[in-house]
């Protein structure tokens, strides 16, 4: 079987039979490590909860921790140093989403600026010693780009109706909707997997060179390949960002 992170253990040693029976309930399928099956849906029911999974539970616990402190110590007066990072954050996504989508922008911050702080502590804590990045795992990028994917189309469709949002898939005259329909349903999940592939393969691709430094030369050098993966974490965080901010514009915009 292979070896758990400290964290993911602790989280299979007191909540394990739970997740277990859960999935069971969902309908997956219990497979010990290293066996094949013929089912897509599996779970080990010796270590239900995944390294991915474990690290996505602490970047969600450690960010909610940090937005009850900075809840719990707003001052006008006195902003301590957690404060100005977090009311400097909110503001910089503000204003690019003002520049980019319009009127009623801050209307989609709170979605914004949560899923760029995930996306860029997942990146950051493979840092850590003893801790992976989730978003070095394809599923877990995946999932920020599903849960994209649907609010942009949900506020698309909240904000000029069904039928309205719909016309932004048959193209500028109606004679070449038959077209136009597939080349924009296409488009649009190709949005999912770019999303996906560029997180994924950037912080993956980022993990492993630092960790082939450091097992080859543990003194000095890996310290540059260190800040170069601190600088890939912040701007994959913003690329997301950005691009889910683009696609919230086109979904929101008055005429296409």
């Amino acid at each position: 079987m292979k070896e758990q992170l400290f964290f993911t253990h602790f989280l299979n040693h007191y909540f394990g039979g739970v997740a277990a029976r859960f999935l069971a309930a969902l309908g997956a399928h219990p497979v010990a490590a290293g066996e094949k099956s013929a089912f897509l849906f599996t779970y080990n029911p010796a270590a239900p909860i995944t390294d991915f999974f474990a690290m996505e539970i602490l970047v969600a616990i450690i960010l909610l921790v940090l937005f009850v402190l900075v809840r719990s110590r707003i001052s006008v007066d006195r902003p301590g140093g957690l404060q100005h990072t977090f009311e400097l954050t909110e503001e910089f996504i503000n204003q690019q989403s003002e520049e980019i989508i319009g009127h009623r922008s801050d209307h989609f911050a709170p979605f914004l600026v949560t899923l760029g702080l995930f996306i860029l502590l997942g990146n950051l804590i493979g840092l850590v010693p003893g801790f992976r990045s989730p978003t070095g795992f394809a599923v877990v990028p995946l999932g920020c780009a599903i849960v994209t994917w649907f609010y942009y189309h949900y506020q698309g469709i909240k904000k000029q109706g069904p039928l309205h949002y719909a016309k932004h898939f048959m193209g500028p005259v109606w004679w070449l909707a038959p077209l136009m329909v597939p080349i924009e349903i296409i488009g649009h999940f190709a949005r999912m997997m770019s999303l996906t592939i560029r997180l994924f393969a950037n912080i993956y691709a980022g993990d492993l060179v630092t960790l082939a430094f450091f097992s080859l030369i543990p003194i000095l050098v890996p310290v540059i390949f260190l800040g170069l993966h601190i600088f890939v974490s912040l701007l994959q965080a913003y690329i997301f960002v950005l691009l889910a901010t683009v696609y919230l514009a086109g979904a929101v915009a008055e005429e296409h």
